[in-house]
């Protein structure tokens, strides 16, 4: 992914959480919707578990206090419907929640009683998504003045937030909760695997952290929205939302390592690292309990809970902005894509929002700013890891470049000693093993010293620098050339042999004296003596290098600017057969 994709996924997600807070902004209380939570409206009553649904009629309700003692019995709810013009209650909405058996009753004016239950793990078609139960009134002439609920060993009624809505009203919300929790589901799943793979490439430990946050929060956002009840029908009810707490609570310790991991320890201190870790795994462990209670004031526990995540964000905020200050790439990323999500759950913890967004309460926004998140993070992965590919890519060049010019001679250009031992090496072995001859040329300029001496090292480097030019000329694929060092030149053939050879080398000699270089040294004619060794089938290059330079020797010793070949025979073994030396 590019820069430009990276910054189109993240224009594309904060489209979709604005797009998503417009309609959740619009639909959070619709006009249908009569919430039941005030006292006024809502009456219960409690009794053991062996009253029958059909004693409805003769319990006493009670509508000026708060439910007590029903954790292990039932507790019955009862509203009055309000048939004043432009309400439409013909249905009803519950939160899902822990208990053992709802029974939904529809009182009709004419006395009649039309009744509606599920049982954990037995929702039939009753659930939505968006965690809720819906219950929808039979149609019959006679209106509804009265709607009832029975729950048998509810955990905590504070979390059911029921909702009298019309027919009509609750098809669009079931259609837009769908839509919205589909699509920041597969979001996080894209998401999720992008951030692996990123972290199975660039071995980097907090995108690990950030997959398994990812994770967690699909398979949290599945459970809470029932939408894995398509496919386990079974699991309806209070596993669901036990798994669902669980899933919560290790949903803020992990994105609470995702985001400390990533900051280097150079950057925050070991304490303040240790400390915020500390508090997000007590959280997540903070879980196990809360998924097992059953009975007990549930939602006072979620309060203690929602204080330790408030203070558990401020610790990672602390985290990020001493990171961020201090130079931390990484804490400037996670610090962008935190806000959102901090923002919403401290925003969910001290404002109740239970009653908005369609009746999913907080979970609903929490969800998307968490698909936020998981796309911001991705696409800042995605930015600084191409920044890391391109200054290595920048360091790779660099690097090559450096090796280049190591092998390089900085005079004449020519490969020097090292480049062309480690360019003919392979040659050398390939000719050997197809019983090929090789044969090294070693050139070393006649008197040279005396051109330095008499005209500068700056007229003698020009010398080198002509005749490199003329033996660069036969630089091919059956010639490799070099400057080994001073005024000595070497070629290594493979290939060539007997009367070819000392041709070539005699044609090199001529060459070299025929370079012109009175516009610097005047008069003076500048020679080569050339020792040639050629070993059938090819040696390895050190004893080349041996036969060649006692060649030279040779040729040297003989009166200079003349070729002087020696040949050897099989593993260059025995005396050599020498050529008589070609004059000019």
């Amino acid at each position: 992914m590019t820069f430009a994709q990276s910054h189109s996924v993240r224009r594309w997600g904060a489209m979709l959480f604005a797009l998503a807070c417009v309609i959740a902004a619009c639909v959070a209380r619709p006009a249908g919707a009569v919430p039941l939570r005030d006292d006024a409206v809502l009456c219960h009553a409690e009794t053991s578990l062996s009253v029958a649904d059909g004693e409805l009629t003769s319990l006493a309700f009670s509508c000026g206090d708060e439910p007590a003692g029903y954790q292990r019995a039932s507790l019955w709810l009862r509203a009055s419907i309000d048939r004043s013009p432009g309400v439409q209650a013909q249905a009803i909405a519950v939160r899902y929640t822990r208990f053992e058996r709802l029974a939904v009753a529809f009182v009709y004016a004419d006395g009649a009683v039309r009744w509606q239950r599920v049982r954990r793990g037995d929702y039939g078609a009753h659930w939505r998504i968006g965690g809720q139960l819906l219950f929808e009134a039979p149609d019959r002439s006679a209106p509804l003045v009265a709607v009832a609920m029975r729950f048998d060993r509810l955990t905590d009624h504070s979390l059911l937030h029921p909702r009298l809505i019309s027919a009509d009203e609750a098809g669009l919300q079931a259609a837009g909760m769908a839509a919205m929790i589909g699509a920041s589901l597969t979001l996080l799943l894209v998401s999720g695997i992008y951030s692996l793979s990123l972290a199975v490439a660039a071995r980097c430990q907090y995108l690990v952290w950030q997959a398994a946050w990812s994770g967690v929060m699909i398979v949290w956002g599945a459970l809470w929205s029932q939408i894995h009840l398509a496919i386990l029908p079974a699991a309806a009810g209070t596993p669901s939302a036990r798994a669902a707490t669980l899933l919560a609570c290790l949903a803020i310790a992990v994105a609470t390592a995702s985001a400390v991991t990533a900051i280097g320890r150079d950057h925050i201190s070991r304490g303040l690292q240790s400390a915020t870790l500390v508090l997000g795994f007590g959280i997540g462990l903070a879980g196990i309990p809360l998924a097992l209670t059953q009975s007990g004031d549930l939602g006072l526990w979620g309060q203690i809970l929602g204080v330790a995540i408030i203070v558990d964000l401020l610790a990672v905020a602390l985290c990020l902005g001493r990171g961020w200050r201090r130079g931390s790439v990484e804490a400037r990323d996670f610090a962008l894509a935190w806000g959102l999500p901090m923002a919403m759950l401290a925003l969910v913890h001290i404002v109740d929002v239970e009653d908005g967004f369609w009746g999913a309460g907080s979970k609903l926004p929490v969800l998307v700013a968490a698909t936020w998140q998981a796309l911001w993070l991705s696409a800042a992965a995605t930015r600084r890891l191409s920044h890391l590919r391109v200054e290595r890519d920048h360091a790779r060049a660099a690097e090559a470049h450096a090796q280049a010019l190591a092998r390089r001679d900085p005079l004449t250009g020519l490969a020097n000693r090292r480049g062309f031992v480690e360019r003919v090496t392979p040659l050398l072995a390939e000719a050997r093993a197809g019983d090929l001859p090789a044969a090294l040329l070693l050139v070393d300029i006649d008197r040279f010293k005396s051109v330095n001496d008499g005209h500068g090292h700056e007229v003698g480097d020009e010398v080198l620098c002509r005749i490199a030019r003329r033996i660069d000329r036969w630089e091919g694929p059956m010639c490799t050339v070099a400057r080994l060092g001073g005024e000595e030149f070497g070629l290594l053939t493979v290939g060539m042999e007997g009367i070819m050879l000392d041709r070539f080398a005699e044609s090199i000699r001529r060459e070299i004296a025929a370079c012109d270089h009175r516009d610097i040294i005047g008069d003076r004619r500048v020679t080569a003596s050339v020792g040639v060794a050629e070993a059938k089938p090819a040696v390895d290059f050190q004893q080349l290098y041996r036969f060649a330079d006692a060649a030279l020797y040779e040729a040297k010793r003989a009166g200079r600017d003349r070729v002087d070949v020696q040949r050897y025979g099989r593993g260059g073994n025995g005396p050599p057969d020498r050529d008589v030396a070609l004059l000019n």
